[in-house]
């Protein structure tokens, strides 16, 4: 039983409850909570289930968004929506139905599809959020980050830190279409935002198409720093990381298990994660960003995990497992692993459906900011790790 107790515009709403652990139902405590309603004022012993729970309980859900429908919609907003100012970017965010219709892939993390037509400019702005750009399938569109032209490959990962002065231009008659991960969610509900248009258009002498980028000719040699550069940036300064590089890496790994050098994580699970040249911290200091491929008929152990995660398939085919649900995914397809939801992955591919005949996997977090509170928690196999234990 429950007695509502209510005072008049105050948004405090509080009700005498007539259950385990809480006070007797009496006039004195309806006339208490009348006061605390009054004042503005809420009693922990009426919230700590919800505040204080025994263990994470993410407003998010399990969700999966199929590729082919996504860049359906994307191509119909290129014939409707201008990239300009007003259609900012084309940029079509996923949506967690957990989130109440907010843009927000997790609590943390924002998700995208941008779709870039034959021959237009997306317009210079800047913003304090930290993004990156991944290509599932495409070339042809270059992003101009701070005048320098850095080419966008299918496979090809490019993190931009925030407050950079950034546009797209594509230099093809083909459309093309990416995603782009940033931390809007974390900084819209920490109020630490801030967005600032830039120019309309990019000038000729950006409006180039090199091979290599500036940064990947300073910064993207294995285990080399350049001495001309001062103190590292929070962000790295190296702003692509290229598709031959990540492959090869993976594939050794899986080599050398074969061989029977270990390498791997977890038998027929290959991993790595992006890095910053300059200091061997993550890309950016809110995001976590990493690829990971399971060979054929491999599956990865169940792992749960503080914070959330955006995972996309780059190649091949599966299942993946999130919490309750299970899906079939195949190249292009997005999904969402919220906090404390446990994770596995199958690998159905072959050399039909995937370049390297594995389940290629990449994978976005908020890690850094859980590390960085000490909040990080992980467990495998009933066994936990983390900061906190």
């Amino acid at each position: 039983m429950s007695t509502p107790v209510t005072t008049p515009d105050s948004p405090v709403r509080l009700r005498a409850v007539d259950a385990p652990g809480q006070p007797d139902v009496t006039p004195a405590l309806e006339d208490l909570y009348q006061g605390f309603e009054r004042e503005l004022l809420v009693p922990l012993w009426t919230e700590i289930g919800d505040l204080m729970p025994a263990h994470p309980r993410s407003r998010a859900v399990p969700h999966l968004w199929r590729w082919e429908n996504l860049r359906g919609l994307a191509e119909q907003a290129g014939d409707l929506v201008p990239v300009g100012r007003g259609g900012e970017r084309r940029a079509i965010a996923l949506a967690n139905p957990g989130l109440g219709g907010r843009p927000f892939a997790t609590p943390t993390l924002w998700a995208a599809i941008q779709y870039l037509m034959p021959g237009e400019d997306a317009p210079e702005h800047r913003h304090t959020q930290h993004a990156f750009r991944f290509v599932v399938e495409g070339e042809g569109v270059w992003t101009v980050v701070g005048g320098d032209a850095v080419p966008m490959r299918r496979g090809d990962f490019l993190p931009q830190a925030g407050w950079n002065w950034h546009a797209h231009h594509n230099a093809t008659g083909e459309p093309m279409a990416w995603i782009d991960g940033l931390d809007i969610p974390f900084q819209y509900v920490t109020e630490a935002q801030f967005f600032e248009f830039g120019r309309d258009e990019i000038t000729d002498a950006e409006r180039i198409t090199p091979e290599r980028s500036r940064s990947e000719r300073l910064w993207a040699h294995p285990g080399l720093r350049p001495l001309s550069v001062g103190e590292p940036s929070p962000g790295t300064p190296l702003l692509s990381y290229k598709w031959e590089f990540t492959d090869r890496a993976l594939a050794d790994q899986l080599a050398l298990e074969s061989e029977g050098f270990g390498g791997t994580v977890e038998p027929g699970h290959a991993a790595v994660r992006y890095t910053n040249p300059a200091t061997g911290a993550d890309v950016l200091p809110t995001i976590r960003v990493e690829m990971h491929r399971v060979a054929r008929g491999a599956e990865t152990s169940p792992v749960r995990e503080t914070g959330s995660s955006v995972y996309q398939v780059f190649d091949g085919s599966g299942t993946v497992t999130v919490g309750d649900r299970t899906w079939t995914v195949t190249r292009g397809d997005l999904f969402v692993v919220p906090s404390w939801q446990p994770f596995s992955a199958r690998s159905e591919a072959g050399s039909t459906d995937s370049d390297s005949g594995s389940l290629d996997l990449f994978r976005f977090s908020d890690s850094p900011i859980f590390e960085s509170l000490q909040l990080d928690r992980t467990q495998h196999d009933n066994r936990i790790e983390g900061t906190t234990r």
